[in-house]
């Protein structure tokens, strides 16, 4: 089965080759991480790298089991480092080997070792590590497909589709690299996304932080995720699940919302008050990395189409390499601020805006900007787009999410 290219990761991946930095790729379980060490190593060996230079685990194989012992993984690497040569070292889901820093941190200072991590959650790369390597490592973000690489990964059969049809698909099943390789659109999906949940829930918050009460947990993650796009705090999601019988004090809903946003489950976008150019520090928003996933567990959301664009768009921003914020302007609210390299660009989604009323609705807020930084209007509809309303740009989402560039009317 062909895998999936994933060309900006590898580019990314690719720059930072033979630099003395350590590059870490963190992202959600089965987001393609361990794929794309395999698409990448495939790249070296084309490049003329001899394997005996590769050296790669994945400590969630049984057969790397002794390895979780830093100094007998230590040991392991250097028996298998090759003299003179550029060795590349592949640590695969190394937040099970514990105190791996050590082991990182000896191999960085070797002239001869290029290192390459994942892990599946954000936590791994916090404390004691991010102490030791400050400064010595470079961080990739992976998410699951964009919408871009979902409709390049389709077999013949669904490439025949039109647009709106592979996107109805996207919604519906989501953006994990196995159900597109597979093209499993059908109950097998379902089945692996409650597994990838599950196993996001038991491996990584529940072990990690000792939970006890693990349906209290599901049901934070189950409001968190039908909520998504809504302004959101600890204390409301406590008071809310209390008054539907399902009692948890907002230290513990604190708790459990960290656990989830380490877990990279769901992803935080907080104000960002755009005359006073500063970060608000109450009622920002989540979004869930997987549509899919929130799919599986809330049901009969079709009516949720503008929140479910909303998480979409958000999660190509963050992929573009965006910093992404909720913007808070005059008592209204722009939907995104992104910036990246100190530019920034404003965004509204909306599944339509075809009726005048709308269009004005989701408009205003733009007018209260008084900076020229571009503006853009994204919805679904066909007609009417790719149109400038007084120097907000309006754009069809599905082409803007294949980067396909349209002249833009007036």
């Amino acid at each position: 089965m062909q895998l999936i290219k994933r060309d900006e990761y590898l580019r990314w991946l690719t720059r930072w080759r033979d630099k003395q930095i350590i590059k870490v790729v963190s992202g959600v379980r089965r987001c393609g991480k361990s794929t794309l060490f395999t698409l990448f190593k495939k790249e070296l060996l084309s490049a003329g790298v001899e394997q005996k230079q590769i050296i790669s685990i994945n400590f969630e194989a049984i057969e790397y089991e002794e390895l979780k012992d830093y100094r007998i993984l230590y040991k392991y690497i250097l028996e298998r480092l090759q003299p003179e040569k550029m060795n590349y070292i592949f640590l695969d889901e190394v937040q099970h080997c514990a105190e791996y820093q050590k082991v990182v941190d000896s191999l960085f200072i070797k002239e001869n070792c290029d290192v390459y991590l994942t892990g599946s959650n954000a936590y791994f790369m916090s404390g004691e590590l991010a102490t030791i390597l400050s400064g010595r490592y470079v961080e990739l973000k992976m998410l699951p497909l964009s919408f871009k690489e979902f409709v390049g990964g389709l077999n013949e059969e669904y490439a025949k589709l039109s647009k709106e049809e592979q996107f109805n698909l996207y919604l519906e099943f989501g953006s994990f690299p196995f159900i597109t390789r597979y093209n499993s659109f059908n109950e097998d999906a379902h089945n692996y996304l409650q597994d990838v949940y599950n196993t996001i829930i038991l491996n990584d918050i529940v072990k990690r932080l000792s939970i006890a009460d693990v349906t209290a947990l599901d049901n934070v993650a189950k409001f968190l995720v039908y909520s998504i796009g809504n302004k959101i705090s600890v204390n409301k999601i406590a008071n809310t699940l209390k008054s539907a019988g399902k009692g948890i004090d907002a230290k513990t809903v604190d708790k459990y919302l960290m656990g989830l946003t380490d877990a990279l489950m769901l992803y935080h976008a907080p104000r960002y008050n755009i005359k006073g150019r500063e970060l608000l520090t109450t009622l920002g928003k989540y979004y869930v990395v997987d549509i899919g996933m929130r799919n599986l567990l809330v049901r009969n959301q079709a009516s949720d189409i503008g929140h479910v664009l909303e998480n979409i768009v958000y999660l190509e921003l963050k992929r573009r390499g965006y910093e992404v914020y909720v913007g808070d302007i005059d008592n209204g609210e722009v939907d995104f601020v992104a910036i990246k390299a100190g530019e920034v660009e404003y965004y509204q989604v909306s599944a339509t805006t075809l009726e005048e009323s709308t269009l004005r609705r989701e408009l205003a807020p733009f007018k209260a900007i008084n900076d020229n930084y571009p503006k853009y209007l994204l919805t679904l509809d066909s007609v009417f787009a790719n149109y400038d309303y007084a120097g907000v740009r309006k754009l069809n989402t599905l082409e803007w999410l294949l980067e396909k560039k349209e002249v833009v009317k007036s």
